[in-house]
């Protein structure tokens, strides 16, 4: 499908006039991821119609002095959608966005933590770190962190997580990582041992490729913690070139068992996947000559999930809607899969956008 992207972000326009309406609560972290996709397709097509999109949702929740409403600061996901006040910030320079901001980051301050130092997916989780969180917490602070200000501890911060993260969740040597971990063992998922979740979740795992890439797209370079999340990304690159397979291009929803039979594969996880290698190559963060055929066959499976309906608006096919840490491999891959799910939506729209870049000859 050509120009994908384009089609993919005016379908979202058609679908949902009213940013707002994006599924599935006013204020959340699939608006901050979606639109954050828009701000990616507006800075490559420098069609205004794609940050105007952001800021109408923006305005919406941001009053005339900079107060945010909906704001609750109860869980990382509440923070994720705070990125797209900071674009709106940074292309603007409007003191009204810059101090919405402010108080997404100031809600950090009293924020839970585990004894490590690793935030709690909500303060309503006592204890509970998901993989999900480091990239609804760490893409506002590294994106605060470069457009507002607090520049060294928002990046220590990020830092930081990715490697809580990285310690915690990892599986064995695979360069892969489960998608939980619960301190205290208490909850229903946690191994009571080693306190971790069953399995590496597709979608899970690709939010936290997509944070690294990005972290490292904005990181100083001499920044001391840079070698660490390189290493990291480097390592979870190869560990999902093993695991891709090899005839559709396409990753599994739980990603390292790809031998069951009950196993299928997940669009959304696919893309974030397709989308952070890329982003790692174009970052010489890793070899374009070893990866770029990962991408390459990961897109053109990506390709065959999306089909166009008879308004000429695209669906995206197979993959599961809002789905938390489930207690076994057999749960994961029994999740329901839907139509437009609102992850794989976000998530094909950032694989278009940076798959369709101009190749330098």
């Amino acid at each position: 499908m050509k120009n994908l992207s384009i089609t993919l972000a005016d379908t979202i326009m058609a679908r949902h006039p009213d940013p707002l309406t994006i599924p599935y609560k006013k204020w959340c972290y699939v608006h901050g991821y979606v639109l954050a996709g828009f701000e990616k397709l507006h800075e490559s097509t420098g069609n205004p119609k794609y940050f105007d999109y952001i800021r109408e949702y923006v305005d919406a929740h941001v009053t005339p002095e900079g107060d945010l409403p909906a704001f609750t600061g109860e869980s990382l996901d509440d923070m994720m959608a705070g990125t797209a006040i900071v674009a709106a910030h940074q292309k603007t320079g409007e003191l009204r966005y810059r101090r919405a901001a402010e108080r997404i980051r100031h809600a950090f301050n009293d924020y839970p933590r585990n004894s490590d130092g690793g935030y709690w997916h909500s303060r309503s989780l006592p204890h509970e770190m998901w993989i999900d969180g480091v990239f609804m917490g760490q893409m506002f602070f590294t994106r605060y962190g470069t457009a507002i200000g607090d520049r060294e501890s928002c990046f220590d911060e990020a830092v930081r997580q990715i490697g809580i993260v990285a310690d915690r969740l990892k599986k064995s040597n695979s360069g892969l990582y489960f998608h939980g971990y619960d301190e205290a063992r208490k909850a229903a998922w946690a191994d009571r041992v080693t306190g971790l979740s069953s399995d590496v979740w597709s979608e899970g795992l690709g939010w936290y490729a997509l944070v690294l890439a990005e972290t490292l797209a904005l990181i100083d370079p001499s920044h001391p913690g840079r070698v660490r999340v390189l290493g990291i990304l480097r390592d979870l690159v190869e560990g999902l070139a093993r695991v891709q397979d090899p005839k559709t291009g396409l990753w599994y929803q739980v990603v390292d068992k790809y031998d069951r039979p009950d196993n299928w594969h997940d669009t959304s996880g696919s893309a974030m996947f397709v989308y952070a290698i890329q982003r790692a190559i174009e970052l010489g963060c890793v070899s374009e000559h070893r990866f770029r055929p990962v991408t390459e066959k990961g897109y053109v499976g990506i390709l065959t999930k999306a089909t166009i309906d008879a308004e000429g608006l695209v669906d995206i096919h197979d993959a599961c809607d809002g789905v938390g840490i489930q207690n076994s491999y057999e749960d994961y891959v029994s999740c329901k899969r839907v139509l437009n799910a609102k992850e794989a939506v976000g998530s094909v729209l950032w694989a278009a956008v940076i798959m369709e870049k101009p190749r330098a000859q």
